[in-house]
């Protein structure tokens, strides 16, 4: 291992156990009489995209029916802490969320059963969407795959799992941290590719730990990876499809494929607390975001990948996907099963810091 990526991995893995210990709170100003809440909706979602989701949703939301939206944003992490120490009643009547988080949630019982008696839109969504594991839709979704050079490795090496075993790329591929997105995924497609099935932790976290004198970084944001592939630093690395857009469109010599093996993705769902004080405002947001309109402005605008079948997915997502966008799971892409990972995550997360990052 070279001194370079001895210091990177150090670093990482003290960042790893930082974060990881760290939990902090957001707060909403829901507070308001039963006649003003019946006009207003608190909507708990990421800090990020915020003015592109308010244009793409919100804005038509409220212009459509009447509710005004108050935003409550911060990070899966902290929303998940407040909504447990809140015991589902926060304040918010929407809680947009990533699926592992979302499943932490339902396993403590923080939110209520989203059905089509309540949210018709959910019949016009694709069946991974609708899935009974959680209480609440899929509203996006994203696809884990290798993200590469194109100049520096051709599609068939970039999407084998070998890659990473090669002494030849050395220093010059990237993998994810397992607290990111991309990781848990990418711990999966190991998994599947070199153990039993996803769940098969101990031979992923095994076969990567003899990777990882060969990894740059494990990566704990994506805009690090990208910056370093922009760079020429490194050649390729596993990453979700939503980072390769930008990329592609300014022509940048890179390209997003799917893994051989291993093919995971993740879902952002819509989530209605327990304890949301207006339940029918909450109810009409979820089936306005599922709808086409909502749907096809998320896709153009955010560029999130459309659960609505109807949607004309855009060509800037289209360029990265393919026709992966008209059915993932036809081209063998799965969910992880949220009872498999809610109440092992955080043990996962200690364990892949232990041997993997410090491998």
């Amino acid at each position: 291992m070279s001194p370079s990526i001895s210091r990177r991995r150090a670093l990482q893995l003290g960042a790893a156990a930082s974060a990881f210990g760290a939990v902090g709170l957001t707060s909403c100003s829901s507070g308001g009489s039963g006649e003003e809440r019946s006009n207003k909706i608190v909507v708990s979602t990421f800090p990020f995209g915020v003015e592109e989701f308010t244009k793409a949703v919100i804005d038509p939301f409220t212009e459509a029916t009447g509710i005004e939206v108050e935003l409550s944003t911060g990070s899966n992490a902290d929303r998940l802490s407040r909504l447990r120490l809140e015991n589902g009643e926060d304040g918010t009547d929407v809680t947009l969320m990533s699926d592992t988080y979302a499943a932490m949630a339902d396993q403590d019982g923080l939110f209520q059963e989203v059905t089509a008696e309540k949210v018709a839109a959910l019949n016009d969504i694709a069946e991974f969407a609708v899935d009974k594991a959680y209480t609440g839709p899929a509203y996006s979704y994203q696809l884990n795959g290798a993200l590469y050079r194109k100049d520096k490795l051709d599609a068939a090496e970039a999407t084998a799992w070998d890659l990473y075993a090669n002494s030849q790329y050395s220093g010059k591929i990237a993998l994810p941290d397992i607290a990111v997105t991309a990781g848990l995924l990418t711990v999966a497609g190991v998994g599947s590719a070199y153990g039993e099935n996803p769940y098969d932790i101990d031979t992923a976290f095994a076969t990567m730990s003899e990777w990882a004198p060969n990894v740059l970084q494990f990566y704990s944001s994506t805009t690090e990876f990208t910056n370093l592939l922009t760079q020429g630093e490194v050649y390729g690395g596993v990453a979700i499809n939503a980072f390769a857009t930008d990329l592609v469109a300014a022509g940048e010599p890179i390209a997003w494929k799917p893994v051989d093996e291993g093919r995971f993705m993740a879902t952002n769902r819509a989530m209605i607390p327990v304890g949301a004080p207006n339940l029918d405002g909450a109810y009409q947001f979820v089936d306005f975001l599922l709808s086409k309109k909502a749907q096809q402005s998320s896709a153009e605008l955010v560029g999130d990948l459309p659960v609505n079948l109807s949607v004309d997915v855009p060509k800037k997502l289209t360029d990265v996907v393919g026709d992966l966008a008209d059915d993932p799971t036809a081209a063998g892409y799965q969910t992880l099963d949220p009872a498999e990972v809610a109440p092992n995550r955080p043990e996962w997360v200690e364990q892949f810091a232990r041997e993997v990052v410090g491998a």
